[in-house]
């Protein structure tokens, strides 16, 4: 029978219930399939008690999923498919079925309506394939099936993404419609990467990896050096997918792990922004990085002497040198007095940071390969403002977490008009070419606030692989596929 790609995926009743309750490594299963592009139901046989097919509907609305009724014992089983069919006109490809258990009845009158099917074998029997059967051991299996299934359908037409972070991100990005695991319109098709599962196997169905590796960092211990690297401690599963990336280079990787160090050290992104002097224009704007200075101890004899050489005075924010992937990355304050940085609560090593007057108004800047994009948000407020709201004459200073509490202003603080024209895009795009080409990075996003008075530009802050959530999902997805085709064509014509 002529293989198609995998349009969805039928789930019999005996994979997703367990006793009288939903099985956990089918719930974790269908967190993954729902937003993959593929049409996803549930079959059930009539003698099903009321209970589980009551639980069954509960999956069915929860992951956006039909359900079917199957009778295998006779003729129903293929009006019973026409119906799915029915159901599913979109599809072109071919129907998944998944089930526990051997009914050579079934498997025929299923086979004979051109569907594939899967059997979930939980005696250890090892995965094999035979006419159009494949046996699996764990669900965690069906994803890298499903590509396998694919990829011989279409051969060498479509490349794979492989990408691995932790769930909750994975899920934004799944909502957004940015993982198919049918080929988009570019020629990609995605494979979540599992480290319940041997590496190897599902790596070799990958074209391209895509990580979030800072998801997957232990702890990191800063270089006393300029020189790279910091000592950073991955998870079990990252050092092997690390392993596997070292040991073939012609991996497309995005991006590699040296090309993501500087943004987890902001000393480094503060010392490599320095660069951004390169830009400099008498007709234009300055594009630059804040004043800035590395401290160890806030009650270094020589502190004061240090701040004022950095060209800093209060208010200064104060930021953890590790930007991302332990626990307390984003615990910063903003100090208005030199005396309040003694015993501040900030983690050392920090990086010591001018607070520039922004009108209480931050762009967003997202990079995608060679796409440019930004969003305006609203962020803190100037310090005059910010001063009062730490609490009148005394000034104490204020500290939050900056993924959660940053303190912002009531509005604007000029009209949108200004707003507008004082942010100059076509600088910050001459920028964002600047950083894509010192950093190596194929996705990544930074912070430019505009200072009052001056019209300095000034970046703030760099990451890696961000959300792009402000940049609409029918433009920010193709973009993303776009840059991530680009690097493989890239990486391709340089080998």
């Amino acid at each position: 029978m002529e293989t198609k790609i995998i349009g969805g995926v039928v789930f019999d009743q005996s994979v997703l219930l367990v006793d009288d309750e939903a099985n956990p490594a089918a719930v974790s299963l269908l967190h993954k399939l729902r937003h993959s592009a593929l049409a996803l139901g549930i079959s059930y046989g009539p003698h099903l008690s009321s209970s589980k097919v009551s639980l069954l509907k509960k999956m069915e609305t929860l992951y956006s999923m039909d359900c079917f009724r199957f009778d295998s014992s006779s003729s129903s089983t293929e009006d019973s498919i026409s119906e799915l069919q029915l159901a599913w006109p979109q599809i072109t490809g071919s129907i998944l079925y998944l089930l526990s258990n051997i009914n050579n009845n079934l498997f025929q009158k299923l086979t004979n309506c051109g569907c594939q099917i899967a059997v979930l074998d939980n005696e250890g029997t090892s995965a094999c394939e035979g006419s159009n059967i494949v046996h699996i051991n764990k669900l965690d299996e069906l994803p890298l099936t499903i590509c396998r299934f694919n990829r011989k359908a279409i051969r060498n037409s479509v490349l794979t993404v492989g990408y691995v972070m932790k769930p909750s991100r994975e899920e934004d990005f799944a909502k957004r419609g940015a993982f198919p695991m049918s080929p988009t319109h570019n020629g990609l098709m995605f494979l979540p990467l599992t480290f319940e599962l041997p590496l190897p196997p599902q790596l070799q169905e990958v074209d391209i990896v895509l990580h979030k590796a800072t998801d997957e960092i232990i702890s990191i211990e800063l270089s006393c050096s300029t020189e790279y690297p910091d000592k950073i401690v991955y998870t079990t599963g990252m050092q092997e997918l690390k392993r596997y990336m070292d040991q073939h280079i012609e991996c497309c990787v995005i991006d590699p792990l040296d090309n993501i160090y500087p943004v987890l050290d902001r000393l480094k992104i503060q010392q490599i922004l320095l660069g951004l002097d390169d830009l400099k224009a008498a007709d234009r704007h300055i594009i630059r990085a804040p004043h800035f200075l590395k401290v160890d101890n806030f009650n270094e004899p020589d502190f004061v002497k240090r701040l004022t050489e950095a060209k800093l005075s209060p208010p200064c924010i104060v930021k953890p040198q590790v930007a991302c992937g332990v626990a307390d990355a984003h615990s910063m304050a903003i100090v208005f007095k030199v005396e309040d940085f003694e015993g501040l609560s900030v983690p050392l090593p920090a990086v010591v940071q001018e607070y520039v007057d922004h009108s209480s108004t931050l762009y967003k800047f997202y990079v995608l390969g060679d796409q440019v994009f930004h969003a305006v948000k609203k962020s803190t407020p100037n310090a005059e403002i910010l001063m009062k709201l730490s609490g009148s004459d005394e000034l104490k200073p204020l500290l939050f977490d900056s993924l959660k509490s940053l303190p912002t202003g009531s509005g604007n603080q000029h009209n949108s008009g200004e707003v507008k024209k004082c942010m100059d895009e076509s600088l910050v795009k001459e920028a964002a070419k600047w950083l894509s080409t010192s950093l190596c990075l194929t996705i990544f996003g930074f912070d430019v606030v505009v200072e009052e008075g001056s019209g300095d530009h000034v970046i703030v802050d760099v990451n890696y692989l961000p959300s792009f959530k402000e940049v609409p999902d029918d433009i920010a997805i193709p973009a993303f596929w776009d840059a991530i085709k680009l690097k493989f064509q890239t990486k391709k014509h340089t080998m």
